[in-house]
């Protein structure tokens, strides 16, 4: 239940929260001013609704905002943004700039920089790259690949499936 989990978060004195983004919208809807007593409060794992995000800073927003992205083979965050105000005509809510120590590209067909503006492929590498797939060889050199950019050869990039672009 939101209004119990609300509670709870109040009663405990939570300082500091992570929520998958279909949690945190449900709490919008329900609770939105749920977070006003955070310090911290995360959010991702998909693509958000910025409806859902105006509201909680309209509501009883958390000290910090922050929308957070990773896929599950670059540890659990790879990219943060620090939501302050999001635009009525927006239509996500940016997933912002790589944590430290991680590598993040938006690249092309060829593995080449996209231009700002232009979309390309999400990559992701450094320290909490995955090694590969347990037991599924062709699906781990199909999604980790050399890294183009490192001097070292076995440096590799994980390719997300995810499009981007640069603002």
């Amino acid at each position: 239940s939101p209004r119990r989990f609300a509670r709870a978060i109040h009663d405990q004195n939570i300082s500091t929260l992570f929520l998958t983004t279909a949690l945190f919208n449900q709490m919008a809807t329900e609770v939105p001013t749920a977070f006003r007593r955070l310090r911290y409060l995360l959010f991702g794992g998909e693509t958000c609704d910025p409806k859902w995000v105006r509201t909680v800073l309209r509501s009883g927003a958390p000290q910090h905002l922050l929308h957070v992205y990773g896929p599950t083979e670059n540890t659990t965050f790879t990219t943060w943004h620090r939501v302050e105000r999001v635009a009525e005509t927006a239509a996500t809510v940016p997933i912002g700039r790589p944590i430290a120590n991680t590598r993040v590209y938006l690249l092309d067909r060829c593995l080449q920089p996209v231009p700002v503006g232009v979309i390309g492929e999400l990559y992701a590498g450094a320290d909490g790259l995955a090694r590969e797939y347990l037991n599924r060889p062709e699906l781990t050199s199909e999604r980790f690949v050399r890294d183009p950019f490192a001097e070292d050869p076995s440096a590799r990039i994980y390719k997300t499936g995810d499009f981007a672009r640069y603002l």
